[in-house]
């Protein structure tokens, strides 16, 4: 699981950003939109200036593998721009959003003329790779309630919390499976659990870590 930083647009110069915001275009999406699917092709990248989406891949039965968020300062879709392919994964808003729309040839303009831009973005892609691979051994070496717990810890680290200790994003049992990689069911479970053993608690669908010293040794992580 991964999370972008908006560092690659701290290197245009005053020059990039006139000619960044005469080609831009902004939008708002509801919950629920589609921003781009999987297989379809892409004509630019989005910057994520308001809310959050997931970005999930579709198994052959239909299930989603949600393999990322996108939160403010994200951009999603530059991997399918950039490599010219049709897009790998689909990006739905989970809360209400606001997206910057920058075209493929305004990106493709600053990759030529702009090292630090084009640095940036090596650093960036390099980052995602080394989480993809720690992410493919978390699913190969621990077990569903490691993952769970893992999950629920970068949430509250990338999210923060609310005033009453509650995780800062709501997700949908559901939501939560699909980025463990285990059935609804079993994340239901697992979380009732964690919370009986006092480690967590829930109100709906909100969730707070009660215990962080004790769900970090669950985990096996380095939070």
């Amino acid at each position: 699981m991964y999370f972008k930083s908006k560092l690659y647009f701290n290197t245009l110069t005053e020059e990039d950003n006139t000619f960044l915001n005469s080609h831009k275009s902004i939008e708002n999406f509801s919950k629920g939109h589609i921003v781009y699917y999987e297989g379809s092709r892409i004509n630019g990248v989005f910057y994520v200036c308001k809310g959050v989406l997931k970005i999930y891949k579709t198994g052959s039965d239909g299930k989603e593998q949600i393999v990322t968020f996108a939160k403010p300062g994200s951009i999603i879709g530059y991997r399918s721009v950039l490599s010219n392919e049709p897009a790998c994964t689909t990006a739905q808003v989970i809360e209400p959003t606001q997206i910057c729309f920058i075209p493929s040839s305004v990106i493709f303009h600053f990759v030529r003329t702009n090292g630090e831009f084009s640095l940036a973005l090596m650093k960036m892609i390099c980052k995602e790779l080394d989480q993809a691979n720690v992410f493919i051994k978390d699913i190969a070496q621990k077990n569903v309630r490691e993952r769970l717990v893992e999950i629920l810890l970068m949430l509250e680290e990338t999210f923060g919390t609310s005033p009453e200790g509650y995780l800062n994003i709501i997700l949908t049992r559901e939501e939560l499976a699909n980025i463990v990689g285990t059935a609804t069911e079993s994340a239901i479970r697992l979380l009732s659990e964690l919370k009986s053993e006092g480690y967590i608690s829930l109100v709906g669908k909100r969730i707070k870590l009660e215990n962080k010293n004790m769900l970090k040794k669950i985990a096996k992580s380095f939070f």
